[in-house]
């Protein structure tokens, strides 16, 4: 049954993420880019100003809506997660170090792309019988585009029903099982006969926690993810400093094999990767997959907050990309790639890819900090798209079907802690890129409405 499985999938994802796809993802971040004047150039500083001025503003927010930093976070939880860890080691473990220099590019459209999402998710949301905001793709296609189009509204909401329990919760804890394994084998605390029963008491140990958070509603989502975000964030960057200061001479060399392995992968990976449209499509899909530019999940979230100013809340979706791949991503590749650690090209890769780099510069110790962080990565991004699948439930089904789902929800975190990593990855890469389809032809739709808010935006603070 798994290889039938195995067998579908590879050629659904095969078509997916094929050339169609990537000239969709690509010509729809140029078409915004060119709408909105390059507006990930000529606004980022304005946007780094606006949003992280916007960090440090603690102020409350009325009922049913989270405040602008607690929606920033909410959307960094489900951003910032596995995908910069083990999906960026997958990346560069199929696609060559060249894969990151694709990422990069996706993320340089990305912005603009993520930047029209939280734009429209505000434009168009709507407040629902108790009395919260929501919005995000299904509701800026179903008020933007108008009844004729809910059809698509409706096919976005239902793969993203069937996309959170893979992308947001499965593979989430499948790294906090392979971070934890890792640590607990390398000061022999189990043995690996151990491990099984192990990995099912942490899977319902997961389980629980998401389901008492989750169930809190939208303010106690909002209230975890303000503490917990920053706090990994500025671990993991701190380890990750560390590592590439410690070899630094090797970071000229890792430079080199990121831009000639973009386009002559073979000639960095010795022939084992010899497709440059490998390269490019992992490194895309593994970039979509962490920043979220263009599947519009994050501006679900952004929906949430307290405040009218679509543009000025779109910033947060540069900022959200800024951070997540330029960012992130980078030291988790340089961490991979400077360490000296053996890269096994063309086969798949997880977490113990990048918690190798990690060993191999401090030694088995930090197994312990990195299992933290990767454990506060995965859980945020749990909680993330556990709000993301309940606002497309709720689309679909009403909001009597959101506590259902929640708790189905959250018994996924016990089945991902013992699925098999590779298909787990397969799987989820697949149906995001079936989520972002509805979700491009939208923003293509809807480009000239987002020209016309910024332009309104840059008249009212000339």
């Amino acid at each position: 049954m798994i290889e039938l499985i195995t067998q579908v999938n590879s050629v659904v994802n095969n078509f997916i993420w094929g050339i169609p796809a990537m000239i969709c993802i690509i010509g729809t971040g140029l078409l915004l880019t060119f709408r909105t004047g390059f507006l990930q150039i000529t606004s980022f500083k304005t946007a780094m100003k606006s949003t992280i001025g916007k960090v440090f503003d603690r102020k409350k927010a009325g009922e049913g809506a989270m405040s602008p930093f607690q929606a920033v976070c909410t959307a960094l939880a489900g951003t910032v997660g596995t995908g910069n860890i083990a999906g960026v080691a997958g990346a560069v473990a199929i696609g060559g170090p060249g894969a990151v220099f694709w990422m990069w590019c996706s993320a340089f459209l990305g912005m603009c792309t993520k930047f029209a999402e939280v734009t429209l998710a505000i434009h168009y949301r709507e407040k629902n019988e108790n009395g919260e905001y929501i919005g995000g793709p299904m509701y800026y296609i179903k008020n933007g585009l108008g009844k004729n189009w809910e059809w698509m509204a409706a096919l976005y909401a239902i793969f993203g029903v069937l996309t959170v329990f893979g992308t947001g919760n499965a593979t989430q804890v499948n790294t906090i099982i392979s971070s934890v394994n890792t640590a607990l084998l390398s000061f022999n605390l189990v043995t690996e006969a151990q491990l099984p029963r192990l990995n099912l008491i942490i899977g319902i140990g997961i389980a629980c926690l998401v389901a008492v958070v989750l169930l809190g509603g939208v303010k106690r989502i909002g209230q975890v993810t303000e503490r917990l975000v920053p706090f990994m964030a500025v671990l993991y960057i701190l380890l990750a400093l560390g590592v590439i200061l410690l070899n630094i001479q090797n970071i000229p060399a890792v430079f080199v094999s990121i831009f000639k392995g973009a386009f002559t992968p073979a000639g960095v990976t010795g022939g084992v990767i010899g497709s440059m449209f490998i390269s490019l499509k992992k490194g895309v899909s593994r970039g979509i997959f962490s920043n979220e530019a263009g599947l519009g999940t994050g501006s679900i979230a952004h929906a949430c907050s307290d405040t009218d100013n679509a543009v000025q809340q779109g910033y947060f979706g540069i900022f959200e990309v800024f951070m997540d791949t330029i960012v992130i991503c980078t030291m988790t590749a340089l961490v991979i790639l400077c360490s000296g650690i053996p890269v096994g090209y063309g086969q798949a890769a997880g977490a113990e890819l990048t918690i190798a780099g990690f060993t191999a510069t401090y030694g088995s110790w930090v197994s312990v900090f990195t299992a933290c962080a990767m454990c506060c990565f995965a859980f945020s991004t749990i909680i993330g798209w556990g709000l993301y699948g309940s606002r497309c439930m709720e689309f679909v089904f009403k909001s009597g079907s959101v506590k259902p789902f929640l708790l189905a929800y959250s018994l996924v975190s016990i089945v991902g802690a013992t699925m098999n990593l590779g298909l787990m990855w397969d799987i989820a890469e697949t149906f995001n890129g079936l989520m972002a389809i509805p979700n491009l032809i939208a923003l293509i739709m809807l480009s000239g409405v987002v020209a016309g808010l910024v332009k309104e935006e840059k008249a009212k603070n000339r």
